[in-house]
């Protein structure tokens, strides 16, 4: 293919000129839109769009349950509470996995970065960028399902939407709070390892790897610390609780049979803190409760919450530090 050039000139720009927080901003949207799919083809709308319709589901069909019962507002008929939204893992987890390494990958397998540090752009302000794009993202994928859960169940309340607004006003800020703390989380994790390969489905690989591993060990170790208690119960005795009953002897469900009632008790243990996955939703669990959940087997240990905030601390300062040492000099 030939063509010919009639004329060249050149004359000034006479636009704005931006300064570092300008391409800041323009590295988070772009950040952002790609991690997206927006102005890319279809098929890379679909796996964040999914994603985000799943985990919207439980909160259309709480609130479809709720408004066929009349808008009661008996908590008995709740499939999911406002805490337990937090942090719906595995499908967050998916999307972590595919959005993070689509947001740092690129730059270094197509050798962009000193293009972009031409700008007045720092290694510092990059991943100041990144990191907000990411947690921006994880934050919106956590928050929508519960605006449309808070937002259904206020209009569809028997009690008038007003009411519902004031009775739970403080999940208007615990919510924001635990999501802006999970999402950071998150965030800088992927990020850091999302850093340290140009192959996407590598880094996609190594952050599902990594989450899934550390909650396997630590529920293997918190289920050596626990002791399962039973003892016979008669029958006239099997009404209520929250135990696990079993038949041991005779027909099942014959009302002669005595029954074995089986009690699971954890010992204190602080296994829980090398779960990756669970120890936001600890954190979530102190914003929420003010303490940890009985129910987990941290419950009972000494200044449990302290050692939470320190090791969530201590992980999201070392994922920034590795981010801020990876991307320090201009070369990728």
């Amino acid at each position: 293919m030939t063509g010919a050039i009639y004329d060249r000139g050149y004359r000034p720009y006479d636009g704005a000129v931006g300064g570092r927080f300008s391409a800041q901003s323009a590295l988070f949207r772009l950040s952002v839109r790609r991690a997206l799919g927006w102005r890319r083809s279809w098929r890379q709308k679909v796996a964040p769009l999914a994603l985000l319709a799943v985990v919207t589901v439980p909160a259309i069909v709480n609130v479809g349950i709720v408004y066929l019962s009349g808008g009661a507002s008996d908590t008995s008929i709740e499939i999911i509470t406002y805490r337990d939204y937090v942090g719906i893992s595995s499908a967050l987890l998916l999307f972590v996995a595919l959005t993070a390494p689509d947001i740092m990958c690129p730059d270094r397998r197509q050798r962009v970065l000193p293009l972009i540090f031409a700008r007045p752009l720092t290694g510092a302000d990059y991943v100041i960028a990144k990191v907000l794009a990411m947690t921006a993202l994880v934050f919106g994928f956590s928050f929508i399902p519960q605006m449309v859960l808070f937002l259904g169940q206020m209009l569809v309340s028997a009690d008038g939407a007003l009411r519902y607004a004031r009775d739970n006003a403080e999940v208007l800020w615990q919510v924001p709070v635990a999501i802006t703390a999970l999402a950071v989380f998150y965030s800088v994790i992927a990020l850091a390892i999302s850093s340290l390969t140009g192959r996407r489905i590598i880094a996609g690989s190594c952050i599902g790897g990594l989450f899934l591993i550390t909650s396997a060990v630590s529920g293997i170790i918190a289920a050596n610390s626990a002791t399962v208690l039973s003892r016979e119960v008669p029958p006239e005795q099997l009404f209520g609780g929250g135990v696990d009953r079993v038949p041991l002897a005779g027909e099942p469900g014959s009302n002669e049979n005595p029954f074995e009632e089986r009690f699971i008790v954890y010992d204190p243990t602080p296994a829980p803190l090398i779960n990756l996955a669970g120890l936001p939703l600890t954190v979530r669990d102190l914003v929420f409760l003010g303490q940890i959940d009985e129910d987990t087997p941290m419950s009972g240990l000494d200044n449990g919450g302290l050692f939470t905030i320190v090791v969530y601390l201590a992980i999201v300062s070392g994922s920034f530090t590795m981010l801020f040492l990876r991307y320090r000099q201009v070369d990728p």
